[in-house]
């Protein structure tokens, strides 16, 4: 759809691309495609919106926002010329600004325009340049909302309120000749201001201080108070117009004024090129891989470890959500990390889908069925799976410990962690990583450096430095978390992990499985009752190792210390003297200690002597002597034991206080069941309802895909067809559809009678049709048959075939002999 004269609108403007660019309009804003726009019309009005210009505005890169900002103080409409010579300067200034960094200014601003063009922000020929209203409202300079450029109102929109007896006054005092017409006044001294030569002559007689004052205002803010009696350099500078009043104490300085003392500038510092990524380090590629392999098999196990320790019921979830500042501790104690790590790992298991509440009405934390599927996973899948969560998740792990909007305090698996950016942060982290070459670690300043040139903050200045806002956060703390992870090692980007981001997640986990290494099937035994792993283990013997001994300390070697508690908890899980010398003969690459052996068989012997059943509870015992001692024992009075028989005592507590109890004063009791039989308590049973992973909180609308794209172009082709065709009116004047703004209106008769005619001719007609909801609408259909009430037509606007029923027509046009769609 070429055009031969200039679009007058943003709308004619849009109408005339193609659909591969209205395509990518969509692609680039999805907001504009909820719902689908009826037309050219109101896709150009949604456009327009505050909303979706704010949105757009917050996804240019820094050089496609100056060119915005430059061409909201720029005259509208603008030539390509004056938009490049408020980007580059006038020539004027000490040079810092010419040769080189011109050029690449130059070279970059047609595709910054291009890009402003694409997403409807910039419309209009080059010889007038058009920013969209409402982005020259947000971009443009005022009071309230000083502009991102530093500069002024113009002096027409700084006049506008001034007297002309003061206008008068200034023009004489700036040896401007007099004029009673205050458009010619303001016309007059912004000539001045624009015309190089006698503004240099102005203020060459300016005094130093008044100098001064305007080099406080030229790069913004441009505002300044002054006193009723102001100083000699500020006067001098009001009575010659350099400095106009906004206020009784407020004055500014014009536009025009500000961008000669620029040099015709609109940015102290264009930054056309986005700043290098620099390395602090370029390392061996294999020592980066094997290094982040590492670190990957450490992840794996950390999130295990946390797992196994909720097996039997994590902890208790607040009343507003998440853990509570003590479980948070107790926490990193056992994976012996600092906190902030600890709320990390806690984070990850969750997004993972690994971890969730159990929904009871004590409600506590615990593993889901999903984690022992995991855990039937190789290493390497283990770790696919946690790194593809934490890319995807918008859980935001850094904000623990700090404070919402309200002043309260955001706690581990709390309800407020969510950040939208989160995911496409890490997204752009890594993806510079990956652009840089193998083994190269970057600075993170420049990282930080280049996500704000990507992605600056709306109405931040060129120069500015802010590393608090969010985003800076979440990249350092993506920087962070990809070392934790194994993403990154020694600070670079992993081959395994490139693999990942290009959505290989099995070529992933097959370039890690070499470097990770091969679980051992034996520990060595020492004489002091402890145990060495000299590396990981294979499952089961990890699984029994722990059951049996309590972990002392861990790193390359894990050390295990065998207990009378920890033997015992073993026999409570099943297990007889017998296994457990088996069991650690058979892994053992030293001889069994005699001490272990000792300490096995006397935890052994004691073991399960005393029966706890469920009366309110019972104790029953073959040894008299043993319960006489616990009746004469001082220490069970709280458990109110009385002889029920010979070999049997009753209590008033619970049979799990009584053996917890019993087994705080040194004995082993077991517990029983109702048939007398030995209860087995065995570890890792407890899991909540099958749960699914949190879903991440999108950043606005999705990107749509091609089918969704391609069936709103035709959608709103279609529909602009019907709002813009032109029809024949009573049979005489042909009019655009959509100048009439109603919709068509004829009788039942000639509905009828002009449907059918239609039918029979194979012609397009012009409709209005009211759904059953009350939804008006203008069509543009060819009818194929009409019976029953109802016509079949092929509609123009929606691109298929439908039937209407004819008493929801309103009324029918013929379409203008031309106008056939």
């Amino acid at each position: 759809m070429g055009m031969t004269t200039p679009p007058r609108t943003l709308a004619e403007a849009l109408r005339a691309r193609d659909d591969e660019s209205l395509a990518g309009l969509l692609r680039a804003r999805p907001d504009l495609l909820t719902p689908v726009p009826g037309d050219i019309t109101q896709l150009a009005t949604r456009a327009g919106t505050r909303a979706s210009v704010v949105r757009a505005l917050e996804h240019l890169d820094r050089f496609a926002l100056q060119t915005a900002e430059a061409l909201a103080v720029a005259p509208d409409p603008a030539p390509y010329e004056t938009l490049l010579g408020l980007l580059t300067g006038d020539g004027r200034d000490d040079g810092e600004y010419r040769g080189d960094a011109d050029a690449a200014i130059g070279d970059a601003l047609p595709a910054a325009l291009t890009t402003l063009r694409e997403q409807a922000l910039v419309w209009g020929e080059d010889d007038r340049l058009r920013l969209v209203r409402t982005a020259r409202e947000l971009l443009a300079p005022s009071p309230q909302h000083p502009s991102p450029t530093g500069l002024g109102p113009t002096v027409a929109e700084a006049t506008a309120g001034m007297s002309p007896g003061r206008l008068q006054d200034i023009l004489a005092t700036a040896g401007l000749p007099a004029t009673h017409d205050p458009v010619s006044a303001v016309t007059s001294l912004s000539a001045l201001f624009t015309d190089r030569a006698r503004m240099g002559e102005l203020l060459d007689t300016a005094p130093a201080e008044a100098l001064s004052v305007l080099d406080r205002l030229v790069w913004g803010p441009p505002y300044g108070e002054v006193t009723p009696n102001p100083t000699p350099p500020v006067k001098w500078l009001r009575d010659r117009g350099l400095l106009l009043p906004v206020s009784t104490r407020t004055v500014v300085l014009p536009r025009e004024a500000a961008l000669h003392l620029r040099a015709g500038r609109a940015h102290r510092v264009p930054e056309p090129q986005p700043p290098a990524v620099e390395a602090v380090a370029n390392r061996d590629p294999q020592a980066v891989d094997s290094a982040a392999a590492g670190q990957a098999f450490l992840a794996v196990t950390t999130v295990e470890e946390l797992l196994k320790s909720w097996n039997g019921g994590g902890p208790a979830i607040l009343r507003a959500g998440g853990l509570s500042v003590r479980e948070l501790k107790k926490t990193a104690t056992t994976l012996d990390v600092s906190e902030p790590v600890a709320a990390f790992w806690v984070e990850l298991a969750y997004a993972a889908g690994l971890l969730a509440s159990d929904g009871e009405a004590d409600e506590r934390y615990a593993p889901t069925p999903a984690y022992d599927d995991w855990a039937e996973l190789p290493a390497q899948d283990r770790w696919v799976r946690l790194a593809t969560a934490w890319l995807a998740a918008t859980r935001t792990p850094g904000l623990v410990g700090g404070q919402d909007a309200k002043g309260r305090a955001l706690s581990a698996l709390g309800p407020d962690l969510d950040r939208s950016a989160a995911p496409e942060v890490r997204h752009r982290v890594l993806a510079l990583l990956a652009s840089l070459a193998p083994g190269t670690a970057p600075a993170p300043e420049t990282v930080l450096a280049r996500l704000r040139w990507e992605r600056p903050l709306r109405g931040a200045s060129a120069s500015a430095g802010d590393t608090t806002d969010l985003r800076s956060r979440i990249a350092l703390w993506t920087l962070n978390e990809s070392e934790l992870l194994g993403i990154t090692g020694r600070g670079a980007l992993a081959a395994h992990t490139r693999a990942l981001l290009d959505s290989e997640p099995a070529e992933a986990a097959a370039l890690l499985a070499p470097l990770i290494p091969e679980p051992l099937d034996h520990v060595l035994l020492q004489a002091d009752l402890t145990a060495v792993a000299p590396g990981p283990l294979e499952r089961p013997l990890a699984d029994m190792l722990s059951a049996l001994a309590d972990i002392e300390s861990k790193g390359g070697a894990t050390v295990y210390r065998f207990t009378p508690g920890s033997v015992r908890r073993a026999l409570d899980a099943g297990q007889s003297a017998a296994d457990l010398h088996a069991f650690l003969a058979a892994h053992s690459r030293t001889p069994v200690p005699q001490p272990l052996s000792y300490l096995i068989d006397d935890v052994a012997r004691r073991h399960g002597h005393l029966r706890i059943g469920a009366a309110s509870s019972y104790v029953r015992c073959d040894d008299e002597a043993v319960l006489n001692e616990l009746l004469a024992d001082r220490r069970s009075a709280t458990l109110r034991l009385r002889r029920l028989a010979p070999t049997a005592l009753a209590a008033q507590v619970d049979p799990a206080s009584l053996l917890e109890g019993l087994r705080e004063m040194g004995y082993a009791p077991a517990a029983e069941s109702a048939e007398g039989d030995v209860l087995i308590t065995r570890a890792g049973a407890r899991r909540t309802p099958p749960r699914t992973a949190p879903v991440p909180v999108p950043e606005g609308p999705p990107v749509p895909d091609a089918t969704l794209l391609g069936a709103a172009v035709r959608a709103i082709r279609a529909g602009d067809t019907a709002a813009t065709v032109a029809r024949k009116d009573n049979g005489t004047t042909d009019a655009p559809a959509a100048s009439s703004g109603s919709l068509p209106r004829t009788t039942s008769a000639e509905t009828l009678a002009t449907v059918q005619a239609a039918a029979m001719t194979g012609s397009a007609l012009w409709i209005g049709y009211v759904n059953a909801d009350g939804a008006a609408s203008q069509r543009v259909i060819a009818p194929v048959r009409v019976e029953g009430g109802f016509v079949t037509a092929y509609d123009h606007t929606a691109d298929e075939v439908r039937t209407y029923p004819l008493h929801r027509i309103t009324g029918v046009a013929e379409l203008a002999d031309d106008a056939t769609p």
